[in-house]
């Protein structure tokens, strides 16, 4: 997933995350790098509550591994920094990760509400 040259397209992520073990896998690779990449560029983003509460529901066991490969899929996106609009351009390199999220938070609605109070 790192070594990609290309844009880095949802839909593609999503498409390799086809069962619970490649789930497991990506929310692995989300977890060695959420968590820097939030220290670096978090306060900075408007949206790095709605991480952390997307965060949550990835790692709660409740949660079935076909309603977490949505999640990890926005997570990856956002921690990949190679995507659709560069991580390097001030605040319009994060428009795109914004997008992704907001779909993602739009499409769980208000299933995500106990993840906010969590924080």
């Amino acid at each position: 997933m790192e070594n990609e040259k290309e844009p880095i397209e949802l839909e593609e992520i999503e498409s390799q995350l086809d069962s619970e073990e490649k789930v497991e896998q990506a929310k692995e690779f989300v977890e060695e790098r959420l968590w820097v990449k939030l220290e670096k560029v978090g306060k900075k983003l408007s949206f790095a509550r709605d991480l952390l509460a997307l965060y949550q529901y990835m790692t709660d066991g409740k949660v079935s591994w076909h309603r977490k490969a949505i999640v990890v899929a926005a997570l990856v996106y956002f921690v990949v920094p190679i995507d659709a609009v560069p991580d390097l351009a001030p605040l319009v390199g994060y428009m795109d990760d914004l997008g992704v999220v907001t779909a993602v938070l739009k499409f769980l609605g208000s299933e995500l509400i106990p993840y906010y109070e969590k924080d």
